[in-house]
């Protein structure tokens, strides 16, 4: 049998772990391109806990320092998956794989938060597949190379198909891209995430906003509260009310946008506050983590995009612009407040 070779771009702790899985799958080998860990893993590999899973250490195939190195490699890579940060206000992380992707053959993995996220990929690359994945995975990297698997596993992954529908007749260019993201499920569930799951192009987007309802209640408004955590919030009377207004501004929205009605089997805001408020661990969403540590956050694709999306089909979000304008104010301040300290 032929070999799957993969290259992850962001090995950190959601990178990382699936990389990790991924290696267990028969005929695969799996590398990453590190930086601020490269050290830790090109001596020792990943060390990583998982309660699913259990304890033990992944070795990348190949372990580079920048991607000029994995390009030099001249490995001919079946899927690179990227799991950074997506801030597109701050650079535009299409250009990181330059000189890695073969046409025909390579096909990009999106990881990433927000909206719109995959329009950089495919305007640089418009002659690679695209494959635009959902995780639900509880990580942390807590040292370089030290990996905790904390909770889920859940993955959703769908060829990113803009202009079709469940009810389009594909053509054979895009029915390659549906063969090769099944063929990815399928590599997930060898290395044991046995709830990833193929999805429409229609479907994957839908579940895109979904996770956007509960992202951007939670994370913009942990920040604006100073620090609160998710089940805090949940548990304020006023607080939980605005959490809800958010998820449904945005659940009502996507449907208007996408041109489908919301899945049944989607959890209602009532549902996720429910979730949360049962959820006593404390953890601090992504974006407050960013503020408290001086980086830029997320804001562009789990508030902006999302709003001038439904903008370009005539429809306002005004909770999440409130959100955004607040935020992006807040950071910018920040920001040049840092600048002026440094003068």
């Amino acid at each position: 049998m032929t070999t799957t070779n993969i290259l992850i771009v962001g090995a950190g702790a959601i990178g990382a772990f699936c990389a990790s899985r991924l290696s267990f799958a028969p005929n695969t080998k799996v590398s990453c391109i590190c930086r601020s860990n490269y050290k830790a893993v090109s001596t020792s590999g990943f060390s990583i806990t998982s309660p699913t899973f259990g304890s033990y250490v992944f070795t990348p195939a190949h372990t580079f320092a920048n991607p000029e190195e994995a390009a030099d490699s001249k490995i001919e890579w079946d899927y690179v998956l990227v799991s950074t940060k997506a801030l597109p206000d701050v650079s535009d992380d299409s250009m990181i794989l330059e000189g890695l992707l073969e046409e025909g053959r390579t096909a990009i993995v999106l990881v990433q938060n927000g909206l719109g996220v995959e329009e950089p990929y495919t305007k640089r690359f418009p002659g690679v597949t695209v494959l635009s994945a959902v995780t639900i995975i509880s990580a942390a990297q807590e040292e370089p190379g030290v990996i905790k698997h904390n909770r889920w596993t859940r993955t959703n992954i769908g060829p990113y198909l803009p202009g079709t529908t469940d009810d389009t007749k594909l053509d054979a260019k895009q029915q390659s891209a549906v063969d090769s993201n099944t063929k990815f499920v399928e590599l997930l569930k060898k290395g044991g995430i046995k709830d990833a799951d193929a999805y429409s192009h229609a479907k994957l987007q839908m579940v895109r906003w979904h996770k956007i309802a509960i992202n951007a209640a939670m994370n913009p408004s942990a920040v604006l509260s100073s620090g609160t955590t998710n089940n805090a919030m949940s548990l304020d009377p006023e607080l939980s009310r605005h959490l809800k207004g958010v998820m449904e501004e945005v659940l009502s929205t996507a449907p208007k946008v996408l041109g489908t009605p919301l899945p049944k089997e989607f959890a209602t805001p009532e549902a996720i506050i429910r979730s949360t408020q049962k959820n006593t661990s404390g953890s601090k969403p992504s974006m407050l983590l960013d503020w408290e540590q001086g980086k830029k956050m997320e804001l562009e694709v789990i508030l902006g995009n999302p709003m001038r999306i439904a903008r370009e089909h005539g429809l306002e979000m005004p909770r999440l612009q409130s959100l955004y304008a607040l935020l992006r104010m807040a950071q910018e301040n920040r920001d040049a407040a840092k600048k002026g300290s440094k003068l």
